[in-house]
């Protein structure tokens, strides 16, 4: 999976701006499957320890290929919810403080990490 470099600076952004509490959106592509370069901003509480989203809330999009969510402390691997998160997705992001690039660490569906791969 590639990722637009701008998305991730946004996401990175998003996570400061509410921290202490977690961010969480939608990860989208839009012509190249492999390629994500959208953010899909739903309504989600934001908490100190957790973020969620009303399922019934999701956009009933095919382009929708996962998750990105902050962790208000450094560790960016993924809690047993994370996981349950993740099945529903391709490509799931957790941007772990100070939120800059080389803070989001990207799982699979199973919750296997995998490199990133940032395109200009």
């Amino acid at each position: 999976m590639r990722f637009k470099k701008a998305l991730l600076e946004g996401i990175c952004e998003a996570c400061r701006n509410v921290h202490p509490s977690e961010f969480l959106a939608m990860l989208g592509v839009k012509e190249d499957l492999e390629f994500v370069e959208e953010l899909v901003v739903v309504p989600a509480e934001f908490g100190k320890s957790f973020s969620a989203y009303r399922l019934d809330l999701q956009p009933l999009d095919s382009k929708i290929v996962g998750t990105v969510h902050s962790h208000p402390s450094a560790n960016a691997l993924p809690s047993r919810a994370d996981l349950r998160v993740f099945s529903r997705g391709k490509v799931n992001l957790i941007v772990g403080f100070p939120y800059v690039l080389n803070s989001i660490r990207a799982f699979d569906s199973s919750g296997k990490e995998f490199a990133l791969e940032i395109v200009e």
